[in-house]
């Protein structure tokens, strides 16, 4: 799908296969992230984050030749092209996994809450632990009827806990402006997935296009970082982390089903 949509750009560019074929894949206009890779146009066809077709060459005689000139030792370093590259793509993705992260949050008016029934449970608890120690000390003494009252209180106490918890549960299942579905972001693509799934489900997205494509993209880039480390500081590419902290641009994550990838 990829190769098509790519012929279809040259026809409309007035570029033909056969002229692309007549450069060196040293041309500026060959893709080097195809020459040394994947091209991250080529991972998403298809998906909700389908980036289109290349507008740089990609044929595979130019990969050939690349790759013959890489093992007779004239390497045009072009790694250091393909990490720049890739890691456009992973912070972006990561600014979209912290968007979503964030609309997940609980609101301020939830989080006062919270805190309120988890001091009330507190005290609450205190009041249980300190009044079984009371009925203990009244019980020792023969003083069977107000050790009697005082767990009469421990047992009203324990009732009103029991419903502070409940309601502090409902009101954790429900934070967040879509806590009802029970949503987390998948910390690898971006995707919303549901805690409700079930395996089948969880399974389709983690081997969806979407998802796979990311993962590739994150596991390239890391091996890439580990074989060019020994040459020291890289010009243009920086440390990339699973959840970059970096300021929010680019598009915000779909919600999505855990199997549409």
């Amino acid at each position: 799908m990829a190769a098509e949509q790519r012929r279809l750009l040259e026809q409309l560019m007035g570029t033909p296969s056969h002229a692309s074929e007549s450069c060196p894949y040293t041309d500026p206009k060959v893709c080097r992230s195809f020459l040394v890779g994947t091209c991250p146009h080529d991972l998403f066809t298809n998906t909700k984050q389908d980036l289109g077709p290349c507008k740089k060459i990609h044929l595979e005689s130019h990969k050939a030749d690349y790759e013959r000139d890489k093992s007779t030792g004239r390497d045009p370093g072009y790694e250091i092209d393909y990490m720049r590259d890739l890691q456009r793509y992973i912070d972006e993705c990561n600014r979209r996994i912290e968007a979503a992260q964030r609309r997940l949050d609980k609101t301020p008016d939830e989080i006062m809450k919270t805190n309120a029934l988890l001091k009330m449970i507190g005290d609450l608890d205190k009041t249980i632990s300190t009044g079984l120690l009371e009925v203990e000390v009244l019980g020792e003494q023969g003083l069977v009827a107000k050790a009697l009252d005082e767990y009469h209180k421990l047992r009203t106490a324990k009732v009103e806990k029991d419903m502070k918890e409940r309601e502090l549960k409902q009101l954790s299942d429900s934070a967040g402006p879509s806590g009802h579905q029970k949503l987390q972001v998948c910390d690898v693509c971006g995707a919303y997935l549901s805690r409700l799934d079930n395996d089948r489900r969880l399974a389709d997205h983690f081997y969806g296009k979407m998802h796979l494509g990311y993962a590739q993209m994150r596991n390239t880039y890391k091996k890439l970082q580990e074989e060019l480390g020994t040459r020291g500081p890289i010009r243009g590419v920086t440390v990339v982390v699973d959840t970059a902290h970096a300021e929010e641009v680019g598009p915000e994550a779909d919600v999505e089903e855990a199997g549409g990838s």
